[in-house]
């Protein structure tokens, strides 16, 4: 059984990093350096590798001709920005390849199975060379050694000791079954394992068996002399080293063994950083240990912070997971997920309420089993290539008023699927529902009010009239004024039903490319004919050339115009020189025509503050004859061709604008 390959990555880009790491976890071990200084310690560790150098990071230059001098057995790949100059050098370099950092997946994938073949041949070459080379260094030991050499089995069972591990939930549990399994697996009376497992925290033992008393009560930091000679040197410690290392480190390592009760302390590193060392004891034999056995110590070592990382990463990741389930479950909205086949994936508690789906029947099950609106909501999402969309719908099954918002889900650019969120609008809808009650019977009693006003004035009169006919009915002049007054009356009460059916009943508008200013000299016709607007009021007209041509129907835009010039002309009839002024003018975008701007203004008092709020609302008018419709009909009509109105009044006068969009392909 061969050694898993390794791939290294150099960067301080952790979107990189996980990015390389999800593409090449299939294919080899993966590491991640961000400090340059930590770099040697982990080829250190991991060669023959390859090694991956993020041409952005720091020093990456440097490294590259570093690694190439002291690691031969490493293969460098650089990652860089196309046709950039730190990408032509490591070209240049004779590495073994240069990518782009946006590399896709299938193109990395392929490269890094031809650099591990590469690395292969070449570890295969060099196993021939040294079979095949003269055993010199062999002859020159004793024949007793080698005997010793070639008999004696491992020490340690390790084929064995990986299989003892299990998957626990809790890390404190798998500690303790560390070091039970490598008690057994070494036949040593001690073994303790210090570490630190997330950033922060202090190096404490986590586990032990038959530890010396005070122990448990040992913690050291980051900035202790045993961890940085660790940092520093990355190698195990036992006795024979002590002997061997720096007379100032000696005191260090020898207090190390002496403080634990330990023949040797081996590190552990776990995410490409240091995390702890484990200690042992004496053999239950007594024997010393040899170099075999301090190997095998170091590959203890490599098995266990593989487990520890493992069990770091999936609690972790059960963290994050459980984090996100319990946040989309307790979150207000519905949440519904489908994958790219359209298969529901997630289906949170408040989905059921809403759909009235239980979430057994509707996980795993195609779109369709979460019920017909939003399955066709997030399948619309799963082909749209918009941001999102907005559907509303009353659900049959729980009566309820839905919203749903609909995204596609991508990481970067690999689709993943779809979800909706889904908001229960049943209360907006009561509150809006009430409202438009409210607001009904509030329309209905100002109408009945205003009616009762404008019919009752009418009808007093012809009662008035008729009440004196017997009395003066041979009175010729009385007889002609009361044709008079009854017709003209009953015309009064007709324009007022009109009025009412007209504005219930808006016709149907016909939009056609038209000249603003047909509809504004049509409306001067109508106000002068219909409300009265005569010569005593000096009308001033601005209506240039250069308008551009808006889509509207001209006959609802001079109804509007009237209304305007009606109202200001009621303003403007106590004014010793009263004066409108009726004018257009485009609006531009750049060189684009964007809108026409129509303005009736005039010079009277303005309009009272109390009234500023409700001049838009049907029936409110301060006249003593007329409905108040007048404004109501202006912005209805505008608001039907999209355009704006805006009012500006003061004691000066008042100015109203209303803002037409100028037709899409006019000039």
């Amino acid at each position: 059984m061969t050694a898993s390959p390794v791939c290294i990555v150099y960067t301080q880009d952790v979107d990189l990093a996980r990015r390389i790491k999800a593409y090449t976890r299939s294919l080899a071990e993966n590491r991640h350096v961000s400090d340059a200084d930590r770099l040697n310690a982990v080829l250190q560790q991991a060669t023959p590798a390859l090694l991956f150098v993020d041409l952005r990071a720091r020093e990456s230059r440097e490294l590259i001709a570093q690694v190439q001098t002291e690691w031969p057995d490493v293969l460098v790949i650089a990652l860089g920005l196309t046709r950039s100059e730190p990408m032509r050098d490591a070209e240049e370099a004779g590495i073994y390849g240069a990518e782009d950092l946006q590399i896709e997946r299938r193109r990395l994938q392929a490269l890094v199975e031809r650099a591990l073949d590469h690395m292969r041949i070449l570890q295969e070459n060099r196993d021939l060379r040294e079979e095949s080379s003269p055993p010199w260094r062999v002859e020159s030991r004793q024949p007793n050694e080698l005997a010793q050499d070639r008999h004696v089995p491992s020490s340690f069972p390790l084929m064995r000791f990986p299989k003892m591990f299990r998957r626990f939930d809790n890390i404190d549990a798998l500690l303790a079954t560390i070091v039970e399994s490598i008690a057994d697996a070494t036949g040593v009376t001690r073994v303790g394992l210090f570490s630190k497992m997330r950033q922060g925290e202090r190096y404490q033992l986590r586990a032990g068996l038959r530890c010396l008393p005070e122990t448990d009560q040992l913690e050291f930091g980051e900035r202790d002399s045993l961890v940085r000679w660790f940092e520093r040197h990355g190698h195990l410690i036992s006795r024979a080293t002590v002997a061997e290392a720096e007379r100032n480190e000696r005191t260090i390592l020898r207090r190390a063994l002496e403080t634990f009760g330990a023949e040797a302390i081996v590190p552990l590193y776990a995410q490409s950083r240091f995390i702890g060392w484990i200690f042992f004891g004496h053999r239950l034999t007594g024997r010393r240990f040899d170099d075999v056995d301090l190997t095998h110590f170091m590959a203890l070592a490599e098995h266990v912070s593989t487990v520890l990382e493992n069990a770091l990463l999936q609690e972790e990741t059960t963290l994050q997971k459980t984090l996100a389930e319990t946040l989309l479950k307790s979150i207000p909205p519905g949440i519904v997920a489908i994958d790219e086949g359209g298969i529901i994936r997630w289906f949170n508690p408040m989905a059921e309420q809403l759909l009235g789906v239980p979430a057994a029947k509707a996980l795993n099950k195609p779109a369709e089993a979460a019920g017909h609106e939003i399955a066709n909501a997030l399948r619309e999402a799963l082909e749209a290539d918009r941001a999102g969309s907005t559907r509303h719908w009353v659900e049959k099954k729980t009566k309820r008023s839905l919203a749903a918002e609909t995204r596609r889900l991508l990481d970067r650019q690999t689709p993943l699927g779809a979800v909706a969120v889904i908001h229960d609008l049943s209360a907006e809808e009561q509150m809006r529902q009430k409202q438009e009650v409210v607001d009904r019977a509030a329309f209905w009693a100002d109408l009945a009010e205003s009616m009762s006003h404008e019919i009752r004035n009418p009808l007093v009169a012809i009662k008035t009239f008729a009440q004196l006919l017997p009395e003066r009915f041979e009175d010729a002049d009385f007889r002609k004024e009361f044709n008079q007054i009854v017709v003209q009356e009953i015309d009064r009460l007709d324009n007022i039903i009109k009025q009412i059916h007209e504005f219930a009943h808006p016709p149907q508008l016909e939009l056609k490319s038209i000249d603003v200013r047909a509809p504004m000299e049509k409306a001067v016709d109508i106000a002068r004919s219909r409300f009265g607007l005569n010569g005593g009021v000096a009308l001033q007209t601005q209506l240039p050339d250069d308008l551009p041509s808006v889509l509207g129907d001209e006959d609802a835009l001079a109804e509007a115009f009237a209304h305007l010039l009606a109202n200001a002309a009621e303003a403007v009839s106590k004014q010793s020189k009263p004066r409108i002024t009726l004018s257009a003018r485009p609006l531009h975008e750049g060189k684009r025509d964007a809108a026409v701007v129509v303005t009736v203004r005039d010079n009277g008092k303005g309009i009272a503050p109390e009234l500023r709020d409700k001049i838009f609302s049907p029936f409110a008018t301060t006249k003593a004859r007329g409905m108040g419709l007048g404004l109501s009909i202006v912005k209805r009509t505008v608001f039907d061709h999209k355009g704006r109105v805006d009012v500006d009044s003061g004691p000066q006068g008042t100015q109203v604008s209303v803002m037409l969009p100028a037709e899409p392909n006019g000039s």
